[in-house]
């Protein structure tokens, strides 16, 4: 049986989202999140939950060079654990080293590229479990 996921990329001031199944292992960007306020933030996610349906959320976990942690490493483990504690889904980190780079190479620009960074980010979750769904 397939499971829809979501995987966001996490930014204090936009977080971009994609979506994937298990089934197809293809990742999509979905939309980017701009919002003034914490609770502006999660309605916007409650809805794409609603709309979706997701099974499982993976989250970008930013790392420095060398794969340890950094400051920015604890904002998207706060925003993980939210998640977890507000929709009771699954959360799975995800390293996003280069993740935003990669999203500029692929769209050929700088600028919004957090969608797409989401995607990437997808893509090294069902690259890291090829067979297991979490």
């Amino acid at each position: 049986m397939h499971k829809t996921v979501l995987a966001f990329d996490f930014g204090l001031k936009k977080i971009g989202v994609a979506i994937g199944n298990t089934l197809l292992r293809e990742a999509s960007p979905l939309v980017i999140i701009r919002s003034q306020t914490r609770q502006e933030r999660f309605e916007r996610i409650q809805t794409l939950l609603e709309e979706w349906k997701p099974d499982i959320l993976v989250v970008g976990l930013p790392l420095t060079e060398e794969g340890g942690e950094q400051f920015a490493s604890g904002h998207a483990r706060r925003f993980a654990n939210q998640l977890h504690g507000r929709f009771h889904l699954p959360v799975v980190l995800v390293d996003e080293r280069g993740s935003s780079m990669q999203a500029q190479e692929r769209l050929g620009r700088h600028g919004d590229e957090d969608d797409m960074a989401a995607a990437i980010i997808l893509e090294r979750y069902f690259d890291h479990y090829p067979n297991e769904v979490v």
